[in-house]
């Protein structure tokens, strides 16, 4: 029975290194959570992509295929037909800004866990005062005992 008892000290370091490697380590819910918050803000950043490009395209299409709008665009660079006059008055606002933002590089982090290596320290370190504490106890109880 008493070697029975020091099992109890295995299997506390066993159980201390799996609860703490599902809930911190490499591929448990912590680094789970990192992982899903990066894809959600990639998912995010992939719907902002979108718009922009649609914005893009339906101003490559009115470039392409309307003249007026050729005829606008040309205005606001300072341009105009033959058979028109203009005064250009400096310092009066330009032209808006034509440039639309292609959007921006979003990287996903590596997600923040708890490295193998230190969970099985723990993990033994745990073992161990569990197996110091059943230890302690039977000599104590044997001292008792013997008194």
């Amino acid at each position: 029975m008493s070697a029975f008892k020091y099992l109890i000290a295995l299997w506390t370091a066993v159980a201390v290194y799996g609860l703490s490697s599902v809930l911190t380590g490499a591929v448990g819910l912590s680094a789970y959570q990192q992982l899903l918050a990066d894809r959600d803000r990639q998912w995010a950043n992939m719907k902002s992509l979108q718009l922009i490009n649609e914005e893009l395209e339906n101003a490559t299409n009115s470039l392409l295929y309307d003249r007026d709008a050729i005829a606008v665009y040309a205005r606001e660079l300072g341009y105009g037909r033959k058979d028109e006059r203009y005064i250009r008055i400096v310092g009066l606002g330009g032209m808006k800004n034509p440039h639309t933002s292609a959007g921006h590089i979003l990287r996903a982090g590596k997600p923040d866990f708890v490295s193998d290596r230190t969970l099985k320290i723990i993990s033994l370190s745990a073992g161990l005062a569990v197996f110091a504490l059943l230890l302690i106890f039977d000599m104590l109880r044997d001292r008792q005992e013997r008194a």
